[in-house]
């Protein structure tokens, strides 16, 4: 079996496992759990760019991110450079572990309705789930969805005192590995 095949294979395999343990979840089918509860949670906020202190390159394989954590004062505003390394999309999402768990449902109704395909973004699936139910894609500054191959950014200015952590809300990504911890120091 070729190595895309099997990468499929066990992208089908995650997905069906996905759809099964988050069918409670999918009939809430709310958007404010996910990206929306950023601003109600001291997460931080999108940064300034003229106020970046260092830029730190994320590099996103298929079930794991380079670096695995991150050291970030309080306070501090970060340039992330996010590059998808993989051969699936991706997402780098900073968040808490209770909204990233929030938001992972509605990643799973972008992947029933054709927008997330193992590989890529559907963006005229997108622009029908938006027109049919108000909800496509998402542009959020604590998260960038990238394809194999692309390269994103985020400016991020973080809070004091918070439990963050970074992760991929693809159905079955955050599961095999794809989450890393934020360590804040004063």
């Amino acid at each position: 079996m070729s190595r895309s095949k099997a990468l499929s294979a066990v992208f089908g395999a995650t997905l069906s496992v996905a759809i099964i343990s988050s069918g409670a979840a999918l009939a809430a089918g709310s958007h404010s759990g996910g990206h929306g509860m950023m601003h109600d949670m001291k997460i931080g906020q999108p940064g300034d760019p003229a106020k970046v202190s260092r830029t730190i390159e994320i590099t996103m394989y298929d079930n794991y991110y380079e670096p695995e954590s991150l050291d970030i004062k309080e306070g501090e505003t970060i340039r992330f450079v996010v590059k998808n390394a993989g051969e699936f999309v991706h997402e780098f999402n900073i968040a808490t572990a209770a909204m990233h768990e929030a938001h992972r449902p509605e990643m799973m109704m972008m992947v029933e309705h054709g927008v997330l395909e193992p590989d890529r973004i559907n963006h005229e699936a997108a622009k029908a789930m938006q027109a049919s139910m108000g909800h496509g894609m998402h542009d959020e500054p604590n998260s960038v969805l990238l394809e194999p191959g692309k390269t994103g950014e985020i400016i991020w200015t973080f809070p004091k005192h918070a439990d963050l952590e970074f992760a991929c809300n693809v159905p079955g990504h955050y599961e095999t590995g794809m989450h890393g911890t934020v360590k804040l120091s004063h």
